[in-house]
């Protein structure tokens, strides 16, 4: 058990589309009268609207934010500030813009409400970084957390790509440090693989459509959990490198964060292999740090320190003051290691991966599809190959193990014909049948449940009238069973033809006994003015499914039973309605909690009621015998 201290810090979220238009409502909120609003040039537009808003409540505004904070810029700010008696800032911008509002507010305790243009995350934080004598430290207090953040999504429509790429990634990067964070706890992990998870896919998508809303949502939400995550846990290595190199040399913030990421994550995987595996689940990759490098580079990122003008000699400069200091991080911090980090950085080295990077591949097989006239068609062999390689990737497969799944498919193949089905009884045990047909029922609402079919249907069964005897002679419980056929308001189905089948007392069923005479315990009915049909079986048993085949080798060595519960198929038809391909399980029969085939669903445990005495048609019967009772309801096909 790890313990851990989870310490809620609230700053009120306005999440949405045209959300800007709230922010004069919540400087009032915060009991704002006099407000400096900080906003770049380049936001003149927003900035003006949110001026207009604001009438007389709007003291000054001060446009000189700079990257990385510089402590001349605050100055120049603060004497604004006080010079116009202003009593709250109003942010517009990114994360620079942000860090001058958090300055302020760090010397005033001046409420702050941050509306963010880009995807920094660091608004909901209380940690301010700032720059004096080209060196960036970093503090903490809870006066420098902004009050109030305001998302406005519309306000990031037009953000440029590039621009979009590498502030995501900031992002990114305070999701992935706060998983091996010494302070990592449920809470905090949850919310930063949920947000990789949709900065990654958001990512991915911009390039499609920048201006796609539900895209844009995805990344800005993604940014603010991972700014939460930032501002929950402590950082490590790639936050202590990226402020070096920013506030000493001069890099950009966004695109520093961007090139460093990867590289950061391949330093500290060895130490924390469990963290990465979780962060590739996330990003739906083999490999964490290679798989972000290769997301950057697939989105147009930048991917060396070289393409941002750093010099390679001034690495030892920045190797010799990210390493002065002592902070956490996962694995030691030692000064080989980061100066080999930093150059693989600036060559743009993608991170050493066993699994290489095999996109390209899973790209041209999928466009070898775009041709393919059917959408539905092209949709789903499109999607089969990137899992299907995704499959292969993710979990090392080696020549010998697709050698034996090969040969498992051909022989499952071999063995099956038109009295036996293996692929179908594949398809049963590993559950996707049972997914089919939960899909298939998930579409008609007011049916009675499906099932899957199994293997041992076979099309056009004899046809017997209403009281016929199934068994035939067969060994077993005897079984009357009443069934009526309803449509979703309960009137009568007449005419509907109903196919019922089920295994001997034995586990057989009859195309599994060669030398059986004809059809046995299989039957077709049809209903008649009432809805109803009526007829005599054998009470179902407990049977295990065939286990001479490849599928039985499959469950003896998973250590699976291959028994099925009890039941009874029934496969029913009428025109004007859906057909219902169903069972009804034996309640109290075995294996009801562990049916092979995952079959089993609660509505169709029904009671195969005992009786004895006089039967319903007056047949005799020695012995006790069961009694079924039930109604089918068929949805109404489309129109109908």
């Amino acid at each position: 058990m790890k313990p851990f201290v989870h310490e809620v810090r609230s700053t009120r979220i306005v999440f949405g589309s045209g959300t800007v238009s709230q922010v004069r409502a919540e400087v009032e909120r915060v009991g704002g009268n006099r407000v400096l609003l900080l906003a770049s040039e380049r936001l003149d537009d927003v900035a003006r609207r949110v001026g207009e808003s604001l009438g007389p409540s709007l003291a000054a505004r001060f446009d000189g934010a700079a990257m990385h904070t510089p402590v001349e810029v605050t100055e120049r700010a603060l004497e604004v500030l006080r010079s116009h008696s202003a009593d709250c800032v109003v942010a517009i911008g990114g994360g620079s813009t942000t860090g001058l509002s958090k300055a302020l507010a760090a010397r005033t305790n001046v409420p702050q409400v941050i509306v963010p243009t880009t995807y920094s995350g660091s608004e909901v934080t209380a940690v301010l970084g700032e720059t004096r004598e080209g060196r960036k430290t970093t503090r903490s207090a809870p006066e420098i957390r902004p009050e109030t953040v305001v998302y406005d999504v519309d306000l990031t429509l037009g953000l440029p790509v590039p621009l979009s790429v590498t502030s995501a990634v900031n992002a990114l990067a305070h999701a992935v440090e706060a998983l091996y964070s010494p302070q990592a706890e449920p809470v905090t992990d949850a919310i930063a693989l949920d947000a990789i998870t949709r900065l990654s896919r958001g990512l991915r998508a911009l390039s499609a459509d920048p201006s796609d809303v539900d895209t844009r949502a995805d990344l800005l939400t993604g940014a603010w959990l991972a700014g939460t995550c930032l501002g929950s846990v402590g950082m490590g290595l790639h936050h202590k490198l990226c402020h070096t190199l920013g506030g000493s040399f001069g890099l950009p913030h966004a695109q520093t964060h961007t090139v460093v990421l990867p590289h950061a994550m391949a330093y500290n995987a060895p130490a924390v292999p469990e963290v990465m595996e979780r962060i590739a689940g996330a990003l739906g990759v083999p490999d964490a740090p290679a798989g972000v490098f290769d997301l950057i580079a697939e989105v147009g990122g930048p991917t060396s320190l070289r393409a941002l003008d750093f010099p390679l000699e001034d690495v030892p400069l920045a190797v010799e003051l990210a390493t002065a200091r002592a902070y956490p991080n996962p694995r030691e911090v030692t000064s080989p290691g980061v100066a080999g980090l930093l150059s693989d950085a600036w060559h743009g080295r993608r991170p050493a991966s066993r699994v290489p990077d095999l996109g390209w591949l899973t790209a041209e097989v999928v466009a070898s599809f775009d041709a393919t006239p059917d959408p539905r068609t092209r949709a789903l062999l499109a999607d089969l190959v990137r899992r299907l390689h995704s499959y292969a990737t993710e979990n090392d497969l080696t020549q010998t193990e697709w050698r034996r799944a090969i040969d498992f498919l051909t022989r499952t193949g071999q063995i099956s014909s038109a009295v036996r089905q293996e692929f179908v009884l594949l398809s049963d045990t590993l559950g996707l049948s049972s997914v089919v047909d939960a899909l298939t029922n998930s579409r008609t609402p007011g049916s009675t449940p499906s099932a899957v079919l199994g293997p041992f249907y076979v099309d056009g069964p004899p046809a017997a009238p209403s009281g016929a005897d199934l068994a035939s002679g067969a060994a077993g419980i005897p079984l009357w069973a009443d069934i009526h056929v309803t449509d979703p308001d309960g009137m009568p189905v007449e005419d509907a033809v109903v196919d019922v089948w089920q295994a001997d007392d034995d586990g057989f069923y009859d195309i599994q006994l060669p030398d059986l005479d004809g059809p046995v315990l299989r039957a077709r009915f049809t209903t008649d003015e009432a809805g109803r049909f009526t007829f005599w079986s054998i009470l179902p048993s407990a049977y295990p499914i065939p286990d001479d085949g490849p599928v039985g080798e499959m469950l003896a060595a998973t250590g699976r039973h291959q028994y099925r519960a009890p039941h009874l198929h029934f496969m029913i038809s009428a025109p004007g309605h859906e057909r219902l391909v169903t069972q009804l399980f034996v309640a109290g029969g075995d294996h009801l909690d562990s049916d092979a085939v995952f079959g089993v669903k609660e509505e169709l445990v029904v009671d195969f009621r005992p009786a004895t005495g006089a039967t319903p048609d007056g047949r005799p019967v020695e012995g006790p015998w069961r009694r079924l009772d039930f109604t089918f309801r068929l949805a109404r096909t489309t129109g109908s």
